[in-house]
């Protein structure tokens, strides 16, 4: 089985129509699976429109708590309640198209590998609609700073399409700490850490306009977020045996 996990915040407008997308894509797939939408302490009323939907998704589950704590936080909450073979982390606005899983599932069916990771930086002709120049800006200053102080391994750890096999995700996400925006870094330099195979892939993306990512406040909580990742990865380098 396959579980979907969608971090939503404040996500009213768009919420519906990506869990109706999902729907119809599976409808003609001979897969199980469950979609967990985790409300992230949003203002609108994007818990209800999501539970408007049970009756027409019926392995649906909404988790919804009343603060927002953000994206890491929130999915960790997906994933803990997740109870699918392989573990699909999307957004919710469906950036990366839900068909791109057929490029990424097999890597994890067939056990070649144990997380697997949507790319925008392999093929960028596979952008079919761009960010503003700002956010390109900031996507690129991000990637120098991850390569510099915590691993070199990815040309893209910020795309919001991974799928993991189910007992890594919940042992990955168990120790994971960062609550907001650099989550994928730390998940990723954990599972690096622990041995696990990771396959980047490229995938379709299309920019959403209505970004939650704030150019300064976020800029600055994923800088400290990356130095604190760098200094907990050194300590658990040096308790591992030699």
């Amino acid at each position: 089985m396959l579980s979907m996990v969608i971090a939503a915040y404040n996500e009213e407008n768009r919420i519906g129509e990506s869990l109706l997308k999902i729907k119809r894509y599976f409808d003609g797939q001979d897969t199980d699976y469950e979609i967990i939408v985790v409300d992230d302490g949003s203002t609108d009323n994007t818990r209800q429109v999501a539970a408007d939907y049970k009756s027409e998704i019926t392995n649906l589950k909404i988790i919804s708590y009343p603060v927002n704590k953000g994206k890491g936080y929130a999915l960790r909450q997906g994933v803990f309640a997740s109870k699918g073979d392989a573990v699909l982390l999307t957004d919710a606005d469906l950036s990366t198209p839900i068909d791109e899983l057929a490029r990424l599932l097999p890597l994890i069916s067939d056990q070649q590998y144990d997380v697997v990771i949507g790319s925008r930086a392999l093929e960028p002709n596979k952008i079919l609609k761009k960010q503003p120049w700002w956010r390109q800006g900031m996507g690129k200053t991000f990637n120098r700073i991850v390569k510099l102080l915590v691993l070199d391994d990815f040309n893209d750890t910020q795309c919001g399409f991974k799928l993991f096999s189910g007992k890594v995700a919940r042992s990955l996400f168990k120790y994971a700490r960062v609550n907001r925006f650099a989550y994928d870094v730390e998940i990723l330099a954990m599972a690096k850490m622990k041995g696990f195979r990771i396959s980047e892939v490229s995938v379709r993306w299309i920019n959403s306009p209505e970004s939650k990512v704030n150019p300064i406040f976020d800029s600055l909580q994923m800088f400290f977020d990356l130095v604190k990742i760098r200094l907990r990865m050194g300590k658990e380098k040096t308790k591992s045996p030699h």
